[in-house]
């Protein structure tokens, strides 16, 4: 009977620290009810009960919560990707920018290479010949 005295006092000590910590760490718009400070100080004061008022009455439910089951008759809902690499618009766009990026850094050496073959044929006294360069 011990043993299952202190396992609840562990769960009760448990659910008031993630109440504290939650409550904590909202924003000020997500907190309903009472003030923060009211909220920490019944959280401090009634661990079991004032943790289950946070959960249930003190704070907003985030955009993860549980909402009403969908109805047949609403139109469906677009699918937002969650995370910037899993919206293919965006991933599309990084590649293009690579591209890009690689096609004007390839052009840049071409032509510090042209530059160097130049200055080398210039300065060994043979003239620059055009027809010898591939055409890009």
């Amino acid at each position: 009977m011990a043993r299952l005295y202190v396992l609840l006092f562990l769960v009760q000590i448990v659910l008031a620290v993630c109440a504290l910590i939650s409550c904590l760490s909202a924003e000020e718009g997500q907190i309903r009810a009472l003030p923060r400070i009211a909220w920490v100080l019944i959280i401090l004061f009634f661990p079991l009960v004032g943790s289950i008022a946070w959960f249930v009455a003190g704070r907003e439910p985030g955009p993860g919560a549980r909402k009403a089951w969908p109805t047949g008759n609403r139109p469906a809902e677009r699918h937002r990707p969650v995370a910037p690499d899993d919206d293919p618009e965006f991933l599309r766009s990084v590649q293009e920018r690579s591209q890009q990026q690689d096609q004007e850094l390839f052009r840049r050496w071409e032509e510090d290479l042209r530059r160097r073959e130049d200055d080398l044929r210039h300065r060994d006294g043979e003239p620059p010949r055009e027809g010898d360069r591939p055409e890009v």
